[in-house]
């Protein structure tokens, strides 16, 4: 029975933890800049191909 209560314990800290570090992470504005890298362009739009 003990164990029931450290998994259930175990649990609800990785829970916490994953909480915290999701509010940090939004606070911090990680996710804009994944976003602005996808929006830059492959390739120029000038025209000619690199070799």
């Amino acid at each position: 029975m003990d164990v029931i209560y450290l998994q259930i314990f175990v649990s609800l800290l990785l829970v916490v933890g994953s909480l915290l570090m999701f509010a940090f992470s939004t606070r911090q504005r990680d996710v804009e800049h994944a976003d602005r890298l996808a929006l830059f362009p492959i390739e120029d739009d000038d025209g000619e191909k690199k070799k």
